[in-house]
């Protein structure tokens, strides 16, 4: 059914060629209202095809990001050049689930937003060959996200809706392409924990946790920051290896921030192998309105269907 997803046709720009699949489905921060706002800025300002994809619910069709066993479309992946990935502990039937493993495992690149880092949550069907990608996974240690992306779920590092997050860039990444005219990164998302990265993993940006949830509060004293914005590559089942991009930002009131929205349009330039082309200053004003909800369970908008998003 056309009407589970939402396809923005890329127009003239460095991306015309490319397809990105942007997979939504998280219950708290909005991931289904922040994704179709990133693609249309990646389609409408940089040519990218972008398929945006929710959680839906059978019965109504309609987007329910607490149905965590549906996101229709996932074939799509079969076309991708860049999957970006804002989940929370799902569980996927695995027909819907191998779009995702095969995706990864062919070393196509990937981008993993917020909850990425727990995108998966195996409780129902412990016999699923995807199993071990949950985010609690012994064997298979940390699931997707720790494997693919770096890190798993650890915890909040600032205290949850009452300290919000300032992007510190490395000194030393600097002048990484991604980082081109980023500056001023904040959210009302808290910091979140990271035990340690995996991997080849070079932290970009490095999350202050701050002692309110204006921008102009001051870094919380004698608190460490954390990784918040990372590259690495991932080599899977297969032997192909993946660019990856992977950030603790990214719910949907965390991109009002213009510093956030233009790395992470500068990461899927760079995950594509395309950082020689990122604009010194990449476009990302809205297309249309874009008036987020605050993040918290409940509170994603009732009775939306993917055809509401549409251009």
């Amino acid at each position: 059914m056309k009407n589970e997803w939402v396809v923005y046709e890329g127009n003239h720009g460095l991306g015309n060629g490319k397809h990105i699949v942007l997979v939504s489905g998280d219950e708290e921060y909005r991931s289904e209202e922040a994704l179709p706002m990133l693609g249309k800025v990646l389609a409408v300002h940089h040519g990218f095809k972008c398929t945006v994809l929710f959680a839906i619910n059978p019965e109504t069709g309609e987007i329910d990001p607490e149905v965590q066993t549906n996101i229709p479309g996932l074939h799509n992946l079969e076309s991708a050049d860049m999957l970006v990935l804002f989940t929370r502990f799902r569980e996927l039937p695995d027909e819907q689930m191998k779009y995702i493993i095969d995706y990864t495992n062919a070393g196509k690149p990937v981008m993993g937003l917020r909850t990425a880092t727990h995108a998966f949550n195996y409780t129902r069907n412990l016999e699923s060959p995807y199993a071990k990608y949950s985010f609690n996974n012994k064997d298979f240690e940390g699931g997707y996200g720790r494997q693919v992306l770096g890190e798993t779920w650890v915890n909040h590092h600032g205290h949850h809706g009452k300290e919000s997050a300032r992007g510190i860039i490395d000194e030393a990444m600097k002048d990484h392409p991604i980082l081109k005219g980023v500056d001023d990164v904040w959210g009302p998302s808290d910091v979140y924990g990271i035990n340690d990265l995996t991997g080849d993993s070079q932290v970009l940006v490095h999350g202050q946790v701050l002692v309110g949830m204006e921008p102009t509060d001051a870094p919380k004293p004698d608190t460490v920051t954390m990784p918040m914005a990372w590259i690495k590559t991932y080599t899977g089942d297969t032997g192909n290896t993946s660019r990856v991009f992977n950030t603790t930002m990214g719910a949907s009131v965390d991109l009002e921030s213009e510093g956030l929205r233009r790395l992470l349009v500068n990461g899927c330039y760079w995950c594509m192998g395309m950082e020689d082309t990122i604009p010194d200053n990449s476009a990302v004003d809205y297309i249309g309105d874009y008036e987020p909800r605050f993040f918290g369970f409940g509170t994603f908008e009732k009775g939306v269907r993917p055809e509401d998003h549409a251009l």
